[in-house]
């Protein structure tokens, strides 16, 4: 479910003629929403837990795409070790 959605949302970035050769390396708190189908202070929750690299900027969060990535690849062996639930 979440590789699906994270493929999805990586077809339907648009990206301008000068930055199509750049691969998209951050995702916002909005993206992480719709990756994992969370609410958003879940999101939020996450963020702040350090389970992966984020950073703030012009008060908005960035979460680095392969800290996310592997963190959410690294769920599938750690399933009932639910960081945020506890």
């Amino acid at each position: 479910m979440f590789y699906e959605k994270n493929n999805e949302l990586s077809k339907n970035q648009t990206s301008s003629p000068s930055s199509s050769s750049v691969s998209k390396r951050v995702y916002t708190v909005e993206e992480i929403i719709e990756i994992l189908g969370v609410s958003k202070t879940t999101a939020y929750n996450l963020v702040n837990s350090g389970s992966f690299h984020c950073v703030k900027v012009g008060g908005h969060y960035r979460i680095s795409k392969k800290s996310f990535d592997k963190w959410l690849d690294d769920i599938d062996e750690t399933i009932n070790d639910c960081q945020v639930c506890e």
